[in-house]
């Protein structure tokens, strides 16, 4: 399959290259950073009132942007839906500050 040159292509191309059966649906895990807790609450509780399964955690990883809220979607690892569903996440995580970052799934 061919992938845009993109960070998005970078993980679907390795996953492909592993063997990973990338028609299969599957869930997937999307990571938004915020500053605060409370700012971290409001944005999961958007998504937990739309039915996605919602984790939030203090994670130091960012010392600007501790708090950690992963999304769960279920989807096909395709380039256009992930990069679709990132675009939704920051345009609601942009009404608390919070930003993009990355996406994985484990199963």
């Amino acid at each position: 399959m061919l992938f845009p040159n993109d960070a998005n292509g970078d993980v679907l191309r390795r996953m492909e290259a592993a063997g990973d059966d990338l028609t299969r649906p599957r869930n997937i895990d999307f990571a938004v950073i915020f500053a605060n807790e409370s700012l971290a609450e409001k944005f999961a509780e958007h998504f937990r009132e739309l039915g996605h399964e919602v984790s939030v955690k203090k994670d130091e990883t960012d010392q600007n942007l501790p708090w950690d809220v992963i999304v769960v979607q279920h989807m096909v690892p395709s380039h256009e839906g992930i990069t679709n569903f990132e675009s939704l996440l920051q345009s609601v995580a942009d009404r608390w500050r919070g930003q993009n970052d990355g996406w994985g799934c484990f199963s």
